[in-house]
């Protein structure tokens, strides 16, 4: 369906499945939960099965039929919001484009033509603001009732239960938040304003710098990266990164390849952003993106691979459940690929665009992490405040860019500046899951720390911790490759703090 949510057949077989399936299975698996967790030898399954147990019984707590309708609401207005999005095109330099393939022209050294695809893709997003601000506050109001009709105060409690979010708390995702502010806010300020200065410019725009990925036009105006031209120049580039990591690694991603798993290439009709899904039958990853020839779209292949990668280690555990590892976990997995990776970028570009590569990612890590406690502590708000007004919404999203963000100039673009929450698409689709992403880039930061000493041991310690699954609870998992699973601003600061000094030695 996300591969084509034009196509009225596709959505109308997902649609059935959620409305009469998914019900069913629903109800059947609370069913069968409630047989295995109360059956008297459960007890004397090896020590393997434990965390597992613990999530069924769980999910028995919080399972309720009154929500299962409800759930059913909520994935017909997830579906709509991917039609929304998927049907988003733009006509620029002639020609109908999709929203991936504008983000070439955000890196254009011209400034004019900067502008001028950020105004088209912007004005193409207001088109449809309006019905984007209903669907969500009909989403907050559904996962309100779902979460009330568990048992819960608010939606946070009953995510966090939902999620199997054992290890953390509430309190602990707002101390990362503070640290973030502490750490790593302050050194992107630096970054943008080296950037500002460079591009000789009295504020930055919005088409100057991503809020997102702190990215954009190179300072020393140079043209944009382009790492491939075509999706098969992605795919061989990608197999040869793989292979001269490890041969091992390198023949998992030519099996996607060769089993037709990856749909990459950007095209009107597809949903928006990339994915990777474990199809458990067969046991074989599926990757989905849009292509566009960027280097985030490579950033994106090599961070979809690791997801696949995870999934081939764990792929020999009997259970669909052992196989499928926590999201703040499975992160790990992807995020210190990307890393990891590095040494191979060259198989792209020249020596001195692979440096160049290399720095902005790294600048573009320590700018994600004030935006992904942007979304973070949005969310925390939105679900604990459920009958907000729209007016307290925006208010409460400007005060937290304020806190966050970069010191981008809106001027003319209030209105717009207030729904920019609208382009995340997890705020819609998957809520709640965000932070994830934050917590496992401090894992995959330290399982690079590793590589930069050793990368065969790295490798090693990467193995080992993903073919572990879903088999051990998330500090165990962490512990497996030797990392540690905090949230102080001591921590933070200390991989940052070697992420910086990482910067200084490429840019030198």
């Amino acid at each position: 369906m996300t591969c084509d949510t034009e196509d009225p057949g596709k959505r109308q077989a997902y649609l059935d499945f959620i409305e009469n399936v998914q019900p069913k299975l629903s109800e059947f698996a609370d069913a069968f939960n409630r047989r295995l967790a109360g059956h008297p030898a459960v007890d004397e399954l090896p020590s393997r099965y434990d965390l597992m147990i613990k999530c069924m019984r769980t999910d028995i707590d919080i399972f309720s039929e009154e929500n299962i309708p409800l759930q059913i609401e909520e994935a017909k207005l997830e579906t709509e919001h991917s039609t929304i999005t998927g049907a988003m095109m733009v006509k620029y330099d002639g020609e109908e484009k999709t929203l991936p393939q504008m983000a070439v022209y955000f890196e254009n050294t011209d400034r004019s033509i900067r502008e001028s695809a950020w105004r088209g893709v912007v004005s193409r997003m207001q088109q449809d603001t309006e019905r984007l601000s209903e669907i969500y506050d009909e989403l907050i109001q559904i996962r309100h009732l779902i979460a009330t009709n568990a048992g819960f105060d608010d939606y946070r409690s009953y995510i966090f239960q939902a999620k199997h979010r054992y290890d953390y708390s509430l309190d602990d995702c707002l101390q990362f938040h503070d640290s973030i502010e502490s750490v790593c806010v302050p050194l992107m300020h630096q970054i943008h304003e080296e950037r500002r200065d460079a591009l000789g410019v009295d504020t930055l725009r919005p088409w100057d710098v991503s809020e997102k990925s702190g990215g954009g036009v190179d300072i020393h105006g140079r043209p944009p990266l382009q790492p491939f031209d075509t999706v098969d120049e992605l795919v061989s580039g990608c197999s040869n990164v793989f292979h001269n990591m490890s041969p091992e690694i390198g023949g998992m991603f030519d099996m996607l390849r060769d089993r037709n798993s990856l749909d990459l290439e950007s095209r009107k009709g597809k949903a928006p952003g990339g994915y990777q899904a474990n199809l458990e039958k067969t046991r074989i990853p599926f990757i989905f993106m849009n292509a566009a020839g960027t280097q985030g779209n490579l950033t994106t292949m090599i961070h979809e691979a690791g997801h696949a990668f995870h999934s081939c280690y764990s792929s020999e555990l009997d259970l669909i459940d052992e196989r499928n590892p926590p999201l703040e976990f499975a992160e790990v997995a992807s995020m210190s690929m990307e890393l990891m990776s590095h040494p191979e970028w060259g198989e792209f570009y020249d020596e001195e665009d692979a440096r160049r590569a290399k720095a902005d990612h790294l600048e573009g890590i320590v700018c994600f992490m004030p935006w992904m406690a942007t979304i973070d502590a949005f969310q925390h708000w939105v679900y604990a405040n459920p009958k907000h007004t729209r007016e307290e919404r925006a208010e409460y999203w400007l005060g937290l860019r304020r806190r966050f963000g970069p010191r981008t100039d809106w001027s003319g673009f209030e209105e717009l500046k207030e729904t920019s929450w609208q382009s995340q698409l997890h705020l819609f689709q998957v809520p709640f899951y965000y932070v994830e992403y934050g917590i496992a880039q401090l894992g995959a930061l330290q399982l690079w720390q590793y590589h930069r000493k050793d990368a065969a041991d790295a490798l090693s310690r990467y193995a080992l911790a993903m073919s572990l699954g879903n088999t051990k609870p998330l500090p165990e998992l962490f512990g497996a490759a030797g990392l540690n699973l905090g949230f102080g601003e001591e921590h933070v600061g200390s991989l940052i703090g070697e992420l910086n000094e990482a910067l200084g030695e490429i840019q030198a």
